[in-house]
């Protein structure tokens, strides 16, 4: 007889007739298609919820008992450390189901309720401890609460734990399970990766005081545990699953080359030791949602796949000279944001007020473009922390920069040698993708960018493109030359077999070139997603790439997902209708188009003196989409101050999808069953 959930699954995956997939089956368009190796589980208090210190993570001695019985009977096998050593140093099998429990904070409860049921069923776990609430004398600062220390484990029930040979020692740092300002507004951001804020000082911790300050930390809880525990840790559990490049590599440095994370998505053989990924047990998990966890990550399906519903939100709106004026414009905006139904945000992080393409200013701190404001951490963080949102993309030029005079790479910009009026030109003004100087600019900003936000994604500006007069300069003709082509543009536009090749190099180019980018934020922010805006008549028309250098499916092929600006005003489509239907056809004929494609709608008419789309068209077009089996919606523009478009009109309009193959809650497949 199948159990309810199942049932449940089984339903859901009828739904999806375009996929034929087990339970066990890779998802096809995920970007690791490996299979699940092991899933980790990550607890925290085991208690009833009188005694808790945070209830949300705690999980009662009865349910924990549940849970471990319903892994035994359904098959699962219970893991160590070793075994992952094992498997990955030498190759020696894991079984099949592995999985891995740990236990985030070293809370007492975890001896008294949790630690009996680990030797009845010899249970291998991990134990991450914070050293500096160990050696509290009577209370603990948790999270500004003063928390007497006996909530915690003492010396002797560590020991006796570990004596047992079922609990390993993690370290979970000594003093860096706390939030410290992370800009000027104030916000507590996770002490591991941000950039402290010195407000006496004005100004961000440096980078040499930000790896000092890690490194003495881990190293001082690795000294500190060993000579408490008897166990030197080999395991990082990062506090609050933030890390970057810099910590793990300190870590590895001081003897932990194994880290545990809170990051989306399965451990397969690709998964690296230094980023395993956990999925968190809360207190409200039942059995039904364990189930599905646990089928999720076998099944390497991710969180990232949900259905996108985002507002493109320009920061312009929010900035004002006045600070105070600026809050009270992030207010509205939170307030909107909950209104809208979107689970997505594409933010701005620049300013381009002469409007001539080319950002002037950025709106957070860096060493090459003028900052306008210290502005986007604060409002990307009070976006995720404050409403529904679960992901914030910083909106970002790769080419579009309008450097200052002093900069050395000012002069390094594209060669136009002339517009074509038989297709869209941008016309912005760039910075050239084949100069050594420009790139490293633009790789600095990127990297600047990175150290200072908590971002979970980079849409690229419709600025990664040259036409097909582009680009003629000097770095340029050096590139070209190393491609085996003729040195100028109109000697490779004379030569047809030339021209196609030099099309097809300059797309491979600027798209390699914005994966570099990516990957120096990567270092910064582990899990991010990349997108980028893509002009709608690439996905029309088989010649675009010619005129755009840019390429629907080898868009789809590298980056998450590929915003087509589906913008028929713009574009002065004949027919609305007919234009959508035929992007999503082309996209149809992707692999994993409809998957990595987000369909980004206008509000306004820009060729109708900005006039706002109405709510009924706006609906209309959503639905039509939906119908035609589109899963990422976004729009551009979004305006607070005039209710553009309308709020109550989206949020329905969203709420029309509310479920699609690898993009689902428990209460989704339960309400769809």
């Amino acid at each position: 007889m199948q159990k309810p959930i199942a049932k449940f699954i089984l339903a859901f995956l009828a739904l999806a007739s375009s996929y034929a997939l087990a339970n066990d089956a890779p998802n096809i368009c995920s970007r690791d298609q490996n299979p699940n190796e092991f899933t980790i589980l990550s607890y925290h208090e085991i208690a009833d919820k009188s005694e808790t210190l945070d209830s949300t993570y705690a999980v009662t001695p009865a349910h924990f008992e549940e849970q471990i019985h319903w892994l035994m009977d359904n098959g699962y096998h219970f893991i160590s450390i070793n075994d992952v050593l094992a498997y990955r140093k030498s190759g020696k099998a894991l079984p099949k189901k592995a999985v891995l429990m740990t236990f985030d904070d070293g809370y007492q409860s975890v001896y008294a309720n949790a630690y009996p049921l680990i030797k009845k069923y010899k249970i291998p776990v991990v134990i991450a401890l914070v050293g500096s609430w160990l050696q509290a004398k009577d209370t603990v600062n948790f999270d500004k609460h003063m928390i007497p220390r006996a909530k915690f484990l003492s010396q002797a029930e560590i020991k006796e734990m570990v004596s047992s040979g079922l609990v390993e020692v993690a370290s979970h740092t000594y003093f860096l399970h706390k939030g410290i300002a992370g800009n000027p507004q104030g916000n507590m951001q996770p002490a591991v990766r941000t950039r402290q804020w010195l407000s006496d000082k004005a100004r961000y911790e440096d980078e040499k005081s930000y790896q000092k300050r890690i490194y003495h930390d881990l190293a001082e809880n690795n000294r500190f545990l060993k000579e408490y525990t008897g166990q030197k840790p080999r395991v990082i559990v990062w506090p609050y699953g933030h890390y970057n490049s810099e910590a793990r590599h300190i870590a590895e440095k001081v003897g932990m080359p194994i880290g545990l994370t809170l990051d989306d998505g399965s451990n397969t053989n690709i998964t690296p030791l230094w980023g395993l990924r956990r999925i968190l047990v809360e207190h409200k998990m039942t059995l039904p949602d364990l189930e599905l966890n646990m089928w999720v990550r076998n099944a390497n399906f991710t969180d990232d796949a949900r259905t996108t519903k985002a507002a493109h939100v320009d920061l312009d709106y929010i900035y004002d000279r006045d600070p105070i004026q600026s809050e009270k414009n992030l207010g509205a905006l939170l307030d909107r944001i909950k209104n809208l139904g979107v689970n997505t945000i594409y933010l701005q992080a620049f300013a381009d007020p002469d409007a001539n393409g080319a950002a002037d200013y950025v709106y957070f701190p860096n060493r090459n473009i003028p900052m306008r404001s210290d502005l986007f951490n604060r409002v990307a963080w009070q976006i995720s922390t404050r409403t529904q949102v679960k992901r914030v993309y910083a909106w970002m030029p790769m080419l579009a920069w309008q450097l200052p005079s002093n900069n050395p790479a000012k002069n390094d910009t594209v060669v136009t040698l002339q517009i074509d009026p038989t297709h869209l030109n941008m016309g912005y003004p760039r910075l050239s993708p084949y100069s050594p100087k420009a790139r490293k600019v633009i790789k600095e900003i990127y990297a600047d960018l990175a150290k200072s936000v908590y971002i979970d994604g980079i849409i690229f500006h419709d600025d990664v493109t040259l036409s097909d007069f582009e680009d003629d300069s000097n770095a340029a003709r050096k590139q070209y030359k190393k491609w085996g082509l003729a040195p100028t543009v109109t000697q490779i536009r004379a030569d047809r077999k030339q021209f196609q090749k030099w099309t097809q190099l300059k797309t491979d180019h600027l798209d390699a070139f914005a994966m570099e980018l990516a990957q120096s934020v990567r270092n910064e922010q582990p899990g991010l997603k990349t997108a980028r805006n893509l002009y709608a008549q690439v996905a029309l028309n088989k010649d675009a790439e010619e005129w755009y250098a840019q390429s629907l499916a080898k868009s789809i092929k590298h980056y998450d997902y590929t915003a087509i600006m589906a913008m028929p005003y713009m574009e002065q489509a004949d027919d609305p209708t007919q234009f959508y239907d035929k992007i999503i056809h082309n996209v149809n004929q992707e692999a994993c188009g409809m998957e990595r494609t987000v369909m980004e709608l206008q509000s306004v008419n820009w060729r109708k003196d900005n006039e706002p789309i109405s709510p009924k068209e706006m609906s209309d077009t959503m639905s039509h989409l939906y119908n035609l089996g589109v899963h990422h919606i976004a729009y551009y523009p979004d305006n607070v101050f005039t209710n553009t478009p309308d709020a109550d009109t989206m949020k329905e309009a969203f709420s029309r999808k509310s479920l699609r193959m690898h993009s689902y809650t428990p209460s989704d497949i339960v309400s769809n069953k």
